[in-house]
């Protein structure tokens, strides 16, 4: 069973910068993508970051530039940069990821898919 665990979100004000982190422990499939997704109140689950097993990454356009996906596969985590934060980042924010076994449906962003997700961790931003 695929666990993704999310953690470092919370409350900065217009500028800032948080970074999400998300520990996938035992998670063996290192050459399918992972990623992070975000869903305000009232919108729809929209992606944001995703990274494939060969390090190439891609952003939505809203992100580009002020976000970072990154992984550490010897940690087992994988990570989003976000700087110079806006309000309208705010959102709850999702870890993705994909296994070919089981999962929940499929969700894609760019030319990855994904069928596994954390509970979420809450960005607030304020201005």
């Amino acid at each position: 069973q695929v666990q993704l665990v999310e953690s470092g979100g919370g409350s900065v004000q217009a500028g800032g910068s948080l970074r999400l982190a998300c520990a996938t422990p035992g998670y063996p499939y290192r050459s399918y993508c992972m990623g992070w997704f975000r869903q305000a109140p009232g919108k729809e689950r929209e992606g944001v970051a995703a990274i494939d097993g060969r390090g190439i990454t891609n952003y939505a356009d809203s992100v580009k530039g002020r976000f970072t996906i990154s992984k550490d596969n010897a940690k087992n985590t994988l990570y989003l940069q976000m700087n110079s934060l806006k309000p309208g980042d705010t959102a709850m924010y999702y870890c993705a990821a994909f296994a070919p076994v089981g999962g929940i449906g499929r969700t894609y962003f760019g030319e990855c898919s994904f069928n596994y997700w954390g509970q979420g961790t809450q960005v607030t931003v304020s201005s």
